[in-house]
């Protein structure tokens, strides 16, 4: 079976779940014939910007061989933007517009990010640029003030249960199949943190399993925010070996700024109730910086930093 999440993809803005008065602010756009030359969508990860961006390009009759799309994870640096100031003059081959969508446009270096703004500044009428961020105060301010910005949201968990329903309809799949029962995709909504994509991750995952108890087990494991939590909470703990810590590390595997922002979250809120001062003032030290540059490392590095601070 190919991937659930790329098969039922939105093709079309009226497929979108849970981001309505973007859609409507898009569509007002379109209607209008005045789709802002650089647009940036920010929200937080799974819930439709580069899907957004992809329809968008197709609205505004951008072939295949005149799109882009930069993961700004693995091309973050400037000769990323200059081969785009490059070839932005160049005239549409096989559409009406050249498109360039600028995935986790925050991870951009600066160098790249200044060469950017004058790429954004003035683009031909042909061209159109959709940054995507999770994080977008990490992009200079005047980018910001270049670029239109569409704000998304999460995805209520009732929103995302109809989702689920709605798949498993197109799958063939009764929604009354004993298979697949209701706790199993409230559990799925509940795990899903908003996110549309990891929904239905997650309901891939526990389809080809036999039996409700199994299919929530397999929930739980994949459940990055309760991974994180654990993490937290055991770092905490009073007299925690670092085996302990390091088990769960390896257990981890959701990008590692994702946890990053659930352990702060997490150990913000025990601050706040009062709870374990101590620990939570030093983990908030310790993950404050971003992992953009180090990724996994950083999460063991920080990790390591509070376990030394007994």
């Amino acid at each position: 079976m190919n991937e659930i999440y790329r098969k039922f993809r939105p093709k079309d803005f009226d497929q979108i779940v849970g981001q309505d008065r973007a859609v409507k602010v898009l569509e007002g756009f379109l209607k209008k014939g005045e789709v802002p030359h650089a647009l940036l969508l920010t929200g937080p990860s799974g819930v439709g910007k580069t899907t957004i961006a992809r329809i968008l390009r197709r609205k505004l009759y951008c072939s295949e061989m005149d799109f882009q799309e930069i993961n700004a994870a693995e091309s973050r640096g400037i000769d990323t933007i200059r081969d785009i100031q490059q070839r932005m003059g160049l005239a549409p081959m096989g559409g009406k517009s050249r498109c360039w969508v600028l995935d986790e446009c925050q991870k951009l270096t600066g160098d790249a990010q200044t060469a950017l703004l004058k790429v954004l500044e003035d683009p031909p009428n042909h061209v159109w640029f959709f940054l995507c961020t999770t994080d977008p105060v990490k992009l200079l301010k005047t980018i910001h003030t270049r670029c239109t910005e569409i704000r998304l949201g999460t995805i209520t968990q009732e929103e995302i249960k109809k989702l689920l329903y709605d798949c498993l309809v197109r799958l063939s799949i009764s929604s009354k199949d004993p298979a697949i029962k209701d706790k199993v995709l409230d559990k799925i909504a509940e795990s899903a943190d908003g996110s549309a994509r990891k929904a239905l991750v997650l309901l891939q995952q526990v389809m080809d399993l036999e039996g409700e108890e199994a299919q929530l087990d397999a929930i739980e494991k994949a459940d990055s925010r309760k991974q994180a939590i654990d993490l937290c909470r055991t770092m905490m703990k009073p007299g925690v070996r670092w085996d302990e810590i390091r088990l769960i590390i390896e257990q981890i595997d959701e990008e590692p700024e994702t946890v990053r922002r659930i352990v702060l979250g997490y150990a913000g809120s025990v601050l706040l109730r009062g709870g374990k001062v101590g620990k939570a003032t030093a983990i908030l030290g310790c993950f404050r910086d971003h992992w953009y540059d180090c990724g996994r490392a950083g999460l063991v590095m920080s990790c390591w930093e509070v376990f030394g601070q007994k």
